[in-house]
């Protein structure tokens, strides 16, 4: 039944982008089609590097979540925090919400390990949300930056992670599988 409202809700919103020109080319419908794809299940069609490389991803996100939830100052020595500053109130807050996003990260990561195991045609909706994710943490430090000390390691960290998951989300929208039948293969 919940299949059956997703097919319906992903046809209205490919038959929405075509209407308003959201997607214009055949091409941009089928990488729409990739990211979103009609049946939900376990057969990825990109490059089996795409999905190799989202294995390690998806255990750096969820160990960098359950650190900022479980460890004693959140992660904030590892993103160069100056909890001493703040006084015990400040810190306690700033490690609270760590661990709130922490949280939120952990819960996300837990839906990349589904789809690894059980649903890998969402790894390319699964990349985007990484690359989203990313952009979207960047685009908020911008506008409500963060006082850090020293040469924080933990930048360079997800850094990393946001290159991989970009070559990654490339490499998981390409591949032979995605390349339509034939007529005579399908017959």
């Amino acid at each position: 039944m919940s299949l059956m409202r997703s097919s319906s809700f992903l046809g209205l919103l490919r038959e929405t982008a075509a209407r308003y020109k959201f997607a214009s080319t055949i091409e941009e419908t089928r990488m729409l089609n990739r990211i979103f794809p009609e049946q939900i299940d376990n057969h990825y069609r990109g490059y089996k590097f795409a999905l190799w490389l989202f294995y390690p991803i998806t255990f750096i996100n969820v160990a960098i979540a359950l650190v900022g939830i479980f460890s004693k100052d959140g992660g904030a020595s590892a993103d160069g925090i100056p909890l001493d500053t703040f006084g015990a109130v400040g810190a306690q807050a700033v490690i609270a919400v760590v661990a709130l996003l922490g949280l939120a990260k952990l819960l996300l990561g837990l839906l990349f390990v589904l789809a690894l195991f059980r649903y890998r045609s969402m790894i390319p909706l699964m990349y985007v949300l990484i690359v989203v994710d990313y952009l979207g943490h960047k685009g908020i430090l911008l506008m409500k930056p963060i006082v850090r000390v020293g040469t924080p390691f933990g930048g360079f960290v997800t850094a990393t992670l946001f290159a991989l998951s970009v070559i990654g989300l490339v490499l998981s929208l390409r591949g032979k599988d995605y390349l339509p039948r034939r007529e005579s293969e399908s017959a």
